[in-house]
């Protein structure tokens, strides 16, 4: 994991929650970390990752994430054993 990956993953864990996290840069750190990502219909991202998996919706129009979905894709990494 390089600091990119590093510094997105502090973002996502920092209270209180913030927004506007790049989705690229989300997708980037599951790739970083060993994830397997599929994509599925329409907007739906399909991610394993240590045993676990989740299924996200791309944001758009905007590439930036809202706080429900950082705090969902918290959830998903703490389940897999990925923390900063």
């Amino acid at each position: 994991m390089n600091r990119k990956h590093q510094k997105t993953l502090d973002s996502i864990f920092e209270l209180p929650t913030r927004s506007g996290i790049s989705w690229r840069d989300i997708e980037t750190l599951f790739d970083a970390c060993g994830g397997e990502i599929t994509e599925g219909e329409g907007s739906r991202v399909r991610v394993a990752l240590n045993g676990v998996r989740a299924v996200f919706h791309r944001p758009h129009p905007k590439p930036e994430t809202d706080k429900g979905a950082v705090v969902s894709v918290r959830r998903f990494l703490s389940e897999a054993g990925v923390k900063p």
